[in-house]
């Protein structure tokens, strides 16, 4: 499929080239929109190349945070000092993504905005409502091993594919988007949508909305944090479940919490229910599982996934028995 391919000079620029229009795609890394331009999952018109843009460094913000900008590559995110020192369960989760030679081209905007692995989106012959609205969604009565147990609809059932954005959205993180109506700040947990009844809306962004950075708050002081992740085997596969936990215990008591959950949802799923049983709590495995069973509650696996339900529950509890005993 032919196309037009422009180098945008500057973040104006690349929004202006691409507002208006669906049929353009920023290119980045290359790492999830080439494959879809080999598979026929995406034709589009007009390609804006981002990669000149200086949008590539990772900088101290004044209030301790950090600021990292949209086309800082995984790879140098993930040993970039700071993180290894202040944010260690987002440098575990982009060390567990793909495989070393891919981390080496993708970005982190690009990491947020990957679309599904479900194989029925990205095989063109089949129906997907994902890829065509109105079609249908074959996953429902097919194959779901990987797909979602939580905030799916009878139009999608495909999960999110990013461990990196897992992470993110345990640190609070703020996304910064620049589009047509000028600057604007996402809260990454917010960034993502539920399926509903339009499942070809991954996000919030409208068409020529051009991320440029992601801001992660300090570190929760005496936090610690980890990133684990379930999958059918050690490098380049995606979660069947995976969670990122950041938890501060105080005397044997849960003072702040944040988890994250990946795999099981059309987005990085932020546990809100297990968060608000944790919180006061004794740190203890019967408070753990009492917690993951509150978020679980709403669940509803389907034929090829139920396992998904005990392996989250019992991975959550053990990333989280894990930290509490390291305050010990």
């Amino acid at each position: 499929m032919p196309f037009d391919y422009r180098r945008a000079p500057d973040p104006e620029a690349a929004v202006a080239a691409a507002t208006g229009s669906a049929e353009v795609a920023f290119l980045a890394g290359g790492t999830n929109l080439v494959d879809h331009l080999k598979l026929g999952v995406a034709a589009p018109g007009v390609l804006v190349d981002i990669t000149r843009l200086p949008l590539d460094t990772v900088d101290a913000l004044p209030d301790g945070g950090l600021r990292i900008g949209a086309t800082v590559r995984n790879a140098d995110l993930a040993a970039h000092p700071a993180v290894r020192r202040d944010y260690p369960v987002l440098a575990r989760a982009l060390l567990s993504g793909a495989s070393g030679q891919i981390r080496n081209l993708a970005t982190t905007g690009g990491n947020l905005l990957q679309r599904t692995r479900c194989v029925y989106f990205r095989d063109p012959s089949t129906p997907c409502n994902k890829r065509e609205p109105g079609t249908g969604c074959s996953a429902i009565g097919g194959y779901t091993r990987h797909h979602a147990i939580l905030g799916a609809s009878a139009h999608c059932v495909a999960t999110h594919p990013s461990d990196m954005a897992v992470a993110m959205a345990a640190l609070d993180a703020q996304v910064a988007v620049l589009g047509a109506a000028g600057r604007r700040v996402v809260p990454l947990v917010g960034l993502h949508r539920s399926p509903g009844d339009e499942p070809h809306r991954d996000t919030v962004l409208a068409p020529g909305d051009l991320i440029t950075s992601v801001d992660l708050p300090p570190p929760p002081p005496g936090a610690r944090s980890v990133y684990r992740k379930v999958r059918d085997r050690a490098s380049f596969a995606f979660a069947l479940v995976s969670v990122a936990a950041v938890l501060r215990v105080e005397g044997g008591v849960v003072r702040d919490v944040r988890i994250a959950l990946g795999g099981v949802a059309h987005r990085p799923w932020r546990a809100r229910r297990a968060e608000d049983v944790l919180v006061g709590a004794r740190a203890d495995d019967e408070v753990f599982r009492r917690a993951v069973d509150a978020e679980l509650a709403g669940a509803a696996p389907l034929g090829g996934n139920r396992f998904k339900v005990p392996l989250t529950r019992e991975l959550v509890v053990s990333a989280l028995r894990g930290l509490s005993r390291e305050e010990r």
